[in-house]
């Protein structure tokens, strides 16, 4: 695995230095991968919500920057609950910030915010608005953008189920770059009687195109990735197992040490 950092995890760094600055800092705390997330992006973003666009040239000199790291970009799209137009302009800039970043292999991290009624049992239960995806990710693939999908709201497998049925729709050349972003702690915190890891189990090894390590205790945030709720050396061995050998986000939260934290996480699961 590719051990990496994400740029919400420097929203109090922020305030005061840019985006290339702070990827410096993870680069000297061990970080590989930097998940570039829309709204904390500093220079290299400008407006909100449906306005939002990289900005590309400032995405260019972080890259350049760092030629050691590799990056995918991230955001919310709420592609589940909305039909979203393919060729839509902020798509379309998603798209293009993401071939920018993501070198010989663009990746698409999307995440709907909106709060979801589940978990689903069946096919039937998906919104319809969902199966958009199909054209979303049949855009993606036009332009050799991977995509992976998130909801926090909904467990691993029924994000699973959705992936599955989707890919199933499309031709196989679009469906294999069509996957998720799984987040075993996510789900635990939304249904502590669950069991993630075994539902990040039975993934199959080509739906996994990046995950996030974080950590919970009691079912609040720890500051980095430890011992606590969710066993994170087991979610590793996992993905090991299965020979994941993609990116792995330290999804840590916001903190005035954050770094001496995100650095703290590796250790812990490199031991």
């Amino acid at each position: 695995m590719i051990y990496g950092a994400i740029t919400n995890s420097w929203r109090e760094q922020l305030l005061s230095h840019t985006v290339k600055e702070l990827v410096g800092a993870a680069v000297e705390k061990g970080a590989k991968h930097i998940e570039l997330r829309q709204t904390c992006l500093g220079e290299c973003e400008e407006g909100a919500g449906d306005d939002w666009r990289p900005n590309l040239e400032k995405l260019q000199a972080v890259v350049d920057a760092y030629p050691s790291l590799t990056f995918d970009l991230a955001m919310a799209l709420p592609c589940l609950t909305q039909k979203i137009d393919p060729q839509g302009e902020m798509f379309q800039a998603a798209l293009a910030g993401a071939k920018l970043v993501g070198g010989s292999q663009p990746h698409l991290r999307v995440v709907d915010p909106s709060p979801l009624e589940g978990p689903w049992s069946t096919l039937s239960d998906i919104p319809e608005e969902a199966l958009g995806l199909t054209s979303l990710a049949t855009e993606a693939a036009s332009q050799g953008v991977i995509m992976s999908m998130e909801n926090s709201s909904l467990p691993i497998r029924d994000m699973a189920m959705l992936v599955e049925h989707v890919r199933g729709l499309v031709p196989e050349t679009v469906a294999k770059g069509l996957g998720l972003c799984p987040d075993p702690t996510n789900q635990l915190r939304r249904f502590p009687d669950s069991d993630p890891l075994a539902e990040l189990d039975a993934l199959p090894l080509d739906m996994i195109k990046i995950v996030h390590f974080k950590q919970i205790a009691g079912g609040d945030s720890l500051p980095s990735v430890a011992d606590g709720d969710l066993d994170c050396h087991k979610m590793r061995d996992i993905l090991d197992a299965k020979g994941y050998a993609g990116a792995a986000i330290m999804e840590i939260p916001p903190h005035a040490a954050v770094f001496d934290n995100l650095e703290s996480s590796f250790q812990y699961l490199n031991s």
